[in-house]
């Protein structure tokens, strides 16, 4: 059977950050426009295709247009960290430990939204532990089976991954795990957080927007630790805005030479409720 993966190292950025590399490749061909898509951790394979030079010029607008509005999105506050607003619905999951409240990322990443509500809604989770934690890294649970390579999606079928530039694994993220792209089912994973080393955040600062990190997500990782190398390969859907102790506590557990607690750590329930 498929076993979740924990950590992806290597690859490229998606969507965004293609289109960032698109335009700097653009700006040196000329004619030709570039179509972008993954590969392996070679990075990206190029490939040209025929089109008109006023072709060319539409793209290259809309695609300054793009980056002009995401140089201003970098500068306001990162709307992940944000509290949640009255009303919203929100994610209050009870463990043997304590208890975590998360805000759900409907907008951006509504598939994972919706697998996750509609099973918390189900009592899917209820009875489940966090069958593999990882101190200064993250907790993982969502399986049934207990064991890492358990769980479906609502959907019947894995489904596919949502990406966004200012969604990142910062601490306190919630994010889907994986078994590669387009594979998610029911398993999640919380990054615990942790101190980000200087030097890392300088090479963030170094490759900056065009690089894939805009300022705002630089100072997130910075204040907050994380796991950046999961970026673009683990869909980010919610954030832990309280009860990150017991991210923390949880991490801390004695565990086998598997990291699975030897003391069961168990989600007790978990609950859909609007926000006071």
């Amino acid at each position: 059977m498929m076993k979740i993966r924990y950590i992806l190292t290597g690859g490229n950025m998606k969507k965004l950050l293609v289109l960032l590399l698109a335009v700097v490749l653009l700006a040196g061909c000329g004619e030709k426009p570039v179509e972008t898509e993954e590969t392996s951790d070679t990075g990206i394979m190029v490939e040209d295709t025929e089109t008109t030079t006023e072709e060319t010029e539409e793209q290259n607008t809309l695609a300054e247009e793009q980056i002009k509005d995401l140089q201003e999105e970098e500068k306001k506050e990162l709307e992940m960290l944000k509290m949640p607003e009255k009303g919203e619905e929100i994610a209050v999951m009870t463990t043997n430990l304590g208890v975590m409240k998360f805000r759900l990322f409907e907008d951006k990443a509504p598939k994972a939204v919706e697998n996750f509500k509609t099973h918390a809604k189900n009592g899917y989770y209820n009875g489940i532990i966090f069958h593999r934690v990882i101190d200064g890294f993250m907790i993982q649970g969502g399986d049934p089976l207990g064991e890492g390579y358990g769980g479906e999606s609502i959907y019947g079928e894995p489904f596919e991954d949502e990406f966004d530039m200012f969604y990142r694994n910062v601490g306190g993220a919630l994010s889907m795990a994986n078994a590669g792209p387009n594979t998610n089912g029911s398993q999640f994973f919380i990054v615990q957080r942790t101190e980000m080393p200087e030097n890392l955040i300088d090479q963030m600062k170094a490759f900056g927007l065009e690089g894939g990190y805009p300022e705002n997500v630089i100072d997130a990782y910075a204040k907050l630790g994380g796991q950046p190398h999961l970026d673009f390969k683990h869909t980010v859907f919610g954030y832990c805005f309280e009860g990150q102790d017991v991210v923390d506590k949880i991490a801390k557990v004695e565990k086998d030479e598997k990291d699975k607690p030897l003391e069961p750590v168990t989600i007790e329930k978990l609950e859909i409720v609007k926000y006071e």
